[in-house]
């Protein structure tokens, strides 16, 4: 069976913003500018909750309140109605959206690849004797996104595995139901991450078919920092001061004196309990994004053909 990949404008345009709360962008009253920023359950976003907590953002006149998005393809729609300032697609999902229209931008970037990396990962279902890209031909295969990081690369892994993505059924799914669904038989597999993996893999419920997203190069990153052109044009001093609050952030956290605060402060945003917290990998971060980052993605997306026109790669990133 074919799956319904991609978003058109008006789909993004009519995804409703309800499940992250509306929010009116406050004047900058007192040289304080609030940015409301979306995230996922994932730990890429560590930059964003390390400047949070460390007090990065505070000390450059900014208010940034994370925000909990369940489904990252909701996210640039969220940032095009103002319910957020800033948030962090995938590449796959910020390139589909300007593709359909959006004009958004890259003000950063979140985690990236690294082949040391075993914290995600296709999951099978226990009992269902999934091994190879070959098995999961007409297989139910849960994605948390359709056209997120997980879902196009786990599509690039298939073809280089010579598996047409087609014939796969792609289920959307958010980390926290993949359990559940596997348990339940209604999935035949789920393309996840931790702490949610580890969970599975503890529970009996699957085990990992493949570490597929090993396949990518070191460096290209997994979670996109953006907003509207038009709203970084007119706050073009608190975006500047967004960048350096998380530069300083991925320095805070490549330094490994700091690993256990930075543990807590990610538990706090995706409320992860201790035990997991202290085993799961962390994804190296790339706060300051490169057109050949950027690039790397829209050659994968057009080896896909999920994208109608290849992008101006420099216009598409704020220095």
């Amino acid at each position: 069976m074919t799956t319904t990949l991609g978003f058109s404008r008006r789909q993004f345009l009519s995804l409703t913003a309800t499940a992250v709360g509306a929010s009116v962008l406050p004047s900058q009253a007192q040289s304080t500018t609030k940015i409301v920023f979306g995230f996922t359950a994932v730990n890429d976003f560590a930059s964003v909750f390390v400047a949070k907590e460390e007090g990065y953002f505070s000390k450059r006149g900014l208010d940034v309140e994370p925000k909990f998005i369940p489904l990252n393809p909701s996210i640039p729609a969220a940032i095009q109605s103002d319910s957020l300032q800033m948030g962090g697609p995938t590449p796959s999902v910020f390139l589909q959206a300007v593709d359909g229209g959006l004009d958004h931008v890259v003000v950063g970037g979140g985690g990236m690849t690294s082949k040391s990396v075993t914290g995600v990962g296709f999951v099978a279902r226990a009992g269902s004797g999934i091994r190879t890209a070959q098995d999961c031909v007409g297989k139910k295969i849960g994605v948390p996104g359709l056209g997120a990081y997980l879902h196009v690369t786990f599509r690039a892994w298939l073809k280089l595995n010579g598996v047409d993505p087609t014939k796969v059924n792609f289920i959307e799914a958010s980390f926290p139901q993949h359990s559940d669904l596997l348990r339940s038989g209604s999935l035949d597999g789920v393309v996840t991450g931790d702490p949610f993996m580890a969970r599975i893999l503890a529970s009996g419920t699957g085990y990992v078919a493949s570490y597929y997203t090993t396949f990518q190069p070191d460096g290209m990153p997994s979670i996109l920092y953006t907003a509207r052109r038009d709203w970084v044009a007119k706050n073009a001093s608190a975006v500047k001061a967004f960048q350096e609050a998380i530069i300083e952030g991925a320095n805070f956290i490549r330094k490994p004196a700091n690993d256990g605060a930075v543990r807590a402060h990610i538990g706090k945003y995706i409320k992860l309990p201790p035990e997991v917290l202290a085993s799961m990998q962390l994804n190296p971060p790339t706060p300051v994004i490169s057109e050949k980052q950027l690039n790397y993605w829209v050659d994968m997306m057009n080896d896909q053909k999920m994208l109608k026109a290849s992008p101006k790669v420099t216009s598409l990133i704020v220095k």
